[in-house]
């Protein structure tokens, strides 16, 4: 597996892997929380302090919590996208599993198929079948080729995966 040294920034932070699908994801994100997400906040806390006394006015306290909640998400996207690798699709490998594989595996005990896309954690959702390198399945998958069958530590036991195919 490559990687492509992106690292727009050069801090000492933990680098954030990413498809261009995620990056895209991110940046869209980042750009509605500074945009819309905040104008909408502003706006209530510009609402709740119209309504006069600020030290017994809940709703302005909420508001603040929501703004300091958006300005968190913000920083901790930008951090992201300053530490982020992005593996481009050219470097994803159909001879093993890399980070940007779609794996096809057979579970042995149960003879049921499954597909999964392997990605960074920040990517990782398993309701569109997309697992973080770092999943026990992940982990376990990564650098093995089709044909192979793989035993995966679980915390709910061993399971077996064969790989039926690797693709992008």
């Amino acid at each position: 597996m490559t990687v492509e040294n992106q690292n727009i920034g050069g801090s000492a932070e933990r680098e954030v892997l990413l498809t261009y699908e995620g990056l895209k994801k991110l940046e869209m994100e980042l750009e509605y929380l500074r945009g819309e997400r905040r104008r909408e906040v502003a706006e209530r806390m510009k609402q709740a302090k119209s309504h006069g006394d600020l030290s017994e006015n809940s709703e302005y306290d909420e508001a603040r919590l929501e703004h300091a909640q958006v300005e968190a998400r913000i920083i901790e996207f930008e951090n992201k996208l300053k530490n982020a690798h992005i593996i481009t699709e050219d470097e994803v490998s159909t001879e093993e599993v890399s980070i940007g594989s779609w794996v096809k595996l057979l579970d042995v005990e149960f003879n049921q198929e499954t597909e999964y896309r392997i990605v960074g954690s920040t990517e990782a959702n398993p309701a569109e079948n997309r697992i973080s390198n770092e999943s026990p399945v992940g982990s376990a998958l990564i650098g093995h080729k089709e044909g192979e069958t793989v035993d995966v530590q679980t915390p709910n036991g061993v399971l077996n995966f064969k790989i039926l195919s690797i693709s992008k």
